[in-house]
């Protein structure tokens, strides 16, 4: 029987004795072989997760899956998650003038190391329209101001629906998000910034930073929530910096870590390793 079909099971539900028996005898009566499999069980939450990838006879399906499985994700009141892996998540990028994130994202794409179909570009600024347009992307222009930002967000929102968004990736995206929106999209937007906050903030920071002789930048990539730079974290980075640096060295390193920093948290988030924890995550790497 042929096996080329590959599914990724993810869930979470109050830690308890015989969850993965019974997840694992649920694969094995369909004629599933688990390919990889990890767990953690949170001593203080009292919360257990799962990541189980593993391939299926031909014929499956994942709404099939779904179906059956609701048992015993109802048994256990599990947040259970199957996902297919023919089916390519899309992801929405926005950024505003720096485009150092975004770039590095779409040459990922493009050489095959982040498996995800990109239906657009939005951006407050036109400066990497031409970038979109070089990868065959469509570019949304949409200007934020005081007066029309519930608008713009309503558009934003409309293309999300429109496109089927799965995840949206703010690469250096520099307008804050309304609460609304946040709660909206909660779980599947990433965010990106330098780990200066909540020292350095406004314009200029690693002006600021160098002016008080730091030795680490950083940078972290967040699930966005309401409560600005301040959602559960999925990965974070350090290099190390010395006195002889001039504020733009110190820039362009940071502009790297933040780079690499962004792109791991795609692609963790992209093959469903990442799960939610309250305010934190369990990453399975």
């Amino acid at each position: 029987m042929s096996q080329d079909c590959e599914y990724i099971l993810t869930l979470s539900c109050p830690d308890t004795t015989g969850i993965v028996f019974h997840v694992s005898g649920f694969l094995f009566e369909r004629g599933c072989n688990i390919i990889d499999s990890a767990q953690f069980g949170d001593e203080s939450t009292g919360l257990f997760f799962l990541r189980v990838h593993f391939s299926a006879p031909r014929q499956s399906s994942r709404k099939r899956f779904s179906e059956e499985f609701a048992a015993i994700a109802a048994r256990y009141a599990m947040n259970a998650k199957i996902h297919d892996l023919r089916e390519r998540p899309r992801v929405l990028m926005m950024v505003s003038k720096f485009g150092h994130c975004l770039n590095n994202l779409l040459f990922r794409r493009s050489a095959g190391q982040l498996e995800m179909d990109i239906p657009a570009i939005v951006s407050n600024h036109t400066d990497f329209q031409p970038l979109a347009h070089s990868y065959g992307i469509p570019f949304l222009y949409l200007p934020v101001g005081a007066t029309n930002k519930v608008e713009q967000e309503a558009r934003l929102l409309e293309l999300v629906e429109r496109e089927r968004i799965d995840l949206v990736v703010l690469a250096r995206y520099m307008q804050i998000l309304s609460p609304a929106l946040c709660e909206r999209l909660a779980g599947s937007v990433i965010n990106i910034h330098h780990s200066f906050l909540p020292s350095f903030k406004g314009a200029k920071p690693y002006a600021q930073a160098h002016d008080r002789g730091v030795k680490l930048i950083g940078a972290t990539a967040h699930y966005v929530t309401a409560d600005l730079d301040e959602g559960p974290i999925i990965e974070q980075g350090v290099e190390r910096v010395n006195h002889a640096m001039t504020p733009d060295t110190l820039a362009a390193i940071g502009h790297d870590v933040e780079s690499v920093v962004l792109a791991r948290a795609v692609k963790w988030h992209l093959e469903r390793r990442v799960l939610v924890n309250g305010q934190r995550t369990v990453v399975f790497r």
